[in-house]
């Protein structure tokens, strides 16, 4: 394989496909990328076997056209490195030749035939979702999905796809996102019955490649395994085993207090009362009063904070504990002007934060 590529355009599809190369040692293979090249394009592929992603290399010129293995650590140091902006890559299965008119990197390379295979997208049922939509849909819920598994399925973000609906869901089983959003649904296809959960690090990916708001994204979700299908890239996924939390049963059927929230202002106001907290003890203590609340922590060493904010409210005075870190994570996804209700019902019960009529997110007082 012989192709003539800008630094840029390469180093920015190198970086996009290596996301999804493993951490861990699976296979030595897997911590390259293959290339393949021919009928005046090429694709970029990377796995570790769970996660896998064939993306489109834009403003090459094929020379030779085959396959050959790119070792991608190696290749990404390069094009970072140097300024040279047009550059020459030859491989085949025994070294890849990086030249440019100031440098020439040779590096041992391996045999293609030995790269594992990746699903194309052929499906004929589907649901479509604009990438600006689907992008913001992930920011505002992956970040609550749990690190490590528990006794649910956590480790990643619930898709429903039915009718003309998507919602996604995520859960650590502290806090809890939920974002929903229009979707075209062809050929029938539906989440109906299942709950399909898509792992982090896939929903982290996806989200890396949606780049032009107005594309059309593709997904079909299947027993095992989902497909997203963008203009340049094909991502493939395991689905998490085990079975995800019913988030309804949840979700508060009884509403106490409405508060009404200015994101900018109640962001600020958390992050300065949250400097006082420390590793044992993060809690703010927040107190709801007429028009005023009022925010205090305390840390073990560090000392004391009180934050005053206006805010409309002319209920009964409540006063109820959280993590900062939970308010702060999800007030960071959200615009600055947004405006936010605030369900309260007692200081034992689950706080339902609103965002229009398109996001929700539950988060376990501290008692």
């Amino acid at each position: 394989m012989k192709a003539i590529c800008h630094r840029e355009g390469l180093l920015s599809a190198c970086q996009l496909a290596s996301a999804a190369i493993p951490a861990r040692d699976v296979k030595p293979i897997l911590k390259n990328l293959k290339a393949i090249a021919g009928d005046g394009r090429c694709t970029l592929m990377a796995t570790d076997m769970e996660v896998g992603i064939r993306l489109d290399v834009q403003g090459l010129t094929i020379v030779e056209p085959g396959e050959a293995i790119l070792p991608a650590a190696k290749l990404l140091a390069i094009l970072r490195e140097t300024h040279d902006g047009e550059l020459t890559i030859e491989a085949d299965p025994s070294a890849c030749l990086v030249k440019g008119p100031s440098l020439e990197f040779e590096m041992p390379s391996e045999d293609p035939g030995q790269f594992p295979d990746l699903p194309i997208f052929a499906e004929d049922k589907f649901h479509e979702i604009t990438a600006g939509s689907l992008r913001e849909m992930i920011r505002r819920t992956v970040f609550a999905t749990a690190d490590e598994t528990a006794r649910y399925s956590m480790t990643g973000v619930l898709w429903e796809l039915e009718g003309n609906l998507a919602k996604l869901v995520a859960t650590d089983g502290r806090r809890l996102a939920l974002a929903q959003g229009t979707a075209a649904e062809h050929g029938g296809h539906t989440t109906k019955g299942q709950t399909p959960v898509v792992p982090t690090k896939a929903m982290n990916l996806l989200e890396r490649n949606l780049q032009d708001d107005e594309e059309m994204v593709k997904v079909c979700l299947r027993p095992n395994e989902v497909l997203f299908r963008s203009e340049r890239a094909v991502i493939y996924s395991r689905l998490v085993e085990g079975r995800f939390p019913d988030y309804k049963q949840v979700m508060p059927k009884k509403q106490g207090a409405r508060i009404v929230l200015q994101a900018a202002p109640f962001q600020a106001a958390v992050r300065q009362a949250a400097i006082m907290t420390d590793e044992d003890s993060k809690r703010v203590t927040f107190r709801f009063s007429k028009n005023n609340l009022t925010l205090k922590a305390r840390g073990a060493t560090a000392g004391s904070s009180r934050v005053e904010l206006p805010i409309e409210y002319d209920g009964k005075t409540l006063e109820i504990s959280f993590n900062p870190t939970y308010l702060v994570d999800m007030l960071k996804v959200l615009p600055p002007d947004a405006e936010l209700t605030l369900d309260l019902i007692d200081p034992g019960s689950p706080a339902l934060f609103r965002c229009g009529t398109d996001y929700s997110y539950l988060v376990m007082p501290l008692t």
